[in-house]
């Protein structure tokens, strides 16, 4: 159980404008809908990728890891990886595992003959958009057990875009027609307390300490 009191006062150590970022960005963050890269081999692509996440507002990352095990770009992801949380996977059935008993449903971004076509996309359902390696596409375990395919529609003569430049197409529509929706798609707010109190964590130093004071200890 989450100590208010202590929520409150340690509110009152970080700046005004940062206790204004957090009261505005909480209620816009959402895990109706998450995103999963497997086994990226740009460093800068995930970092991308996590960053347009933070953006518009999805909570949750998934990254799969199996062949290109590499840390977090901090200069390319701008911080992002501290507002953002991240899942990280060894094996992508591991990943599709635990994301469908989250109740997610498994979308492949990529062009198919059953896919749909990014403006005609359901957004009722909680769903997890798969990106793939930059030349090799998702591996076929991915696309078998897609439950859906999607693709971002194009005019030009080029195919293909960069991954992260697909994630923040697909997740500025989706999220925009989410939040027209009268779909519960926001955090708890059990869950928004719990990233509150991570967020002060992660803004304040010595916060250990500073928790320590609180209790007289």
């Amino acid at each position: 159980m989450i100590d208010l009191a202590l929520v409150n006062h340690l509110e009152t150590i970080i700046t005004p404008e940062r206790k204004a970022r957090f009261d505005a960005v909480l209620p816009q963050r959402t895990k109706h809908f998450t995103v999963a890269t497997e086994d990226v081999y740009q460093l800068h692509n995930t970092s991308a990728v996590i960053r347009s996440c933070d953006v518009f507002g999805i909570q949750e990352v998934n990254i799969v890891e199996e062949r290109n095990s590499k840390r977090i770009d901090r200069e390319i992801a701008m911080g992002a990886q501290k507002w953002v949380d991240l899942n990280r996977y060894n094996h992508v059935k591991d990943c599709i595992t635990d994301l469908k008993q989250k109740g997610y449903q498994i979308i492949a971004t990529t062009p198919h003959k059953n896919d749909c076509e990014l403006y005609d996309f359901d957004v009722s359902k909680p769903s997890c958009f798969f990106f793939g390696r930059e030349t090799e596409g998702l591996s076929e375990i991915v696309l078998s057990e897609a439950d859906g395919f999607l693709k971002i529609p194009m005019v030009g003569f080029t195919e293909s875009l960069n991954i992260s430049v697909s994630a923040a197409i697909i997740l500025q529509h989706v999220t925009t027609k989410l939040k027209k929706t009268d779909l519960n798609w926001q955090l708890t707010e059990q869950e928004q307390l719990e990233k509150r109190l991570d967020w002060l964590k992660k803004s304040i130093k010595s916060y250990d300490e500073v928790v320590a004071r609180f209790y007289g200890h």
